[in-house]
């Protein structure tokens, strides 16, 4: 594995015009903080192995077995093999893995099989969709949420629905009705 590591840093670092420069094209990341080349910003593809953290990506960020963490991407998230993905502030396009983790805003899609966020202006497409903000269209099986406009699945839940929620069991503090079966709004 140190081996693995080792050449990766090598590589990137090639690949890279500047080691020491604020942004880099390419990245490798993994536990302890290790990003090669060593920079907090990635204008390309970033693969994080394990939990890699920077504070921005712009390009394509895949995570193998484990964490992939910025605070800023704009772009995709891609898990592979286990991967998930974490955006601490703002994310812009889209996430697709086993565990989508947006804390702040999100502009785009979530889609994979947990999606934990925020703020959506635009979809959530998961087996379980949880938020403590507002979203703008869920579809799954479990949709929970704090402001809503459109949910779809078995079951949905939000404190205020702004449209309409459409599943065997629709719930909403400003519903038709609390809890309703099949529709809602």
């Amino acid at each position: 594995m140190k081996k693995l590591l080792i050449t990766a840093a090598v590589t990137a670092s090639l690949v890279s015009p500047s080691v020491l420069a604020d942004s880099t094209p390419v990245m490798f990341s993994s536990i302890n903080g290790f990003n090669a080349p060593s920079a907090q910003k990635v204008n390309g593809v970033r693969l994080a192995v394990l939990h890699g953290q920077v504070q921005e990506v712009n390009g394509v960020d895949f995570s193998v077995l484990g964490l992939s963490e910025s605070d800023r991407t704009t772009g995709v998230n891609f898990g592979l093999f286990f991967g998930a993905a974490k955006v601490n502030q703002e994310m812009k396009g889209a996430s697709l893995g086993l565990l989508n983790w947006n804390e702040g805003e999100t502009l785009g899609a979530n889609v994979g099989l947990v999606n934990m966020t925020h703020d959506v202006r635009g979809l959530n497409w998961s087996a379980v969709n949880y938020s403590d903000g507002y979203t703008m269209a869920d579809v799954g099986f479990a949709s929970i949420s704090d402001k809503s406009n459109f949910q779809l699945g078995l079951f949905n839940m939000t404190n205020e629905i702004d449209g309409v929620q459409i599943g065997l069991l629709n719930c909403a503090d400003n519903g038709f009705l609390k809890c309703f079966p099949f529709i809602n709004f």
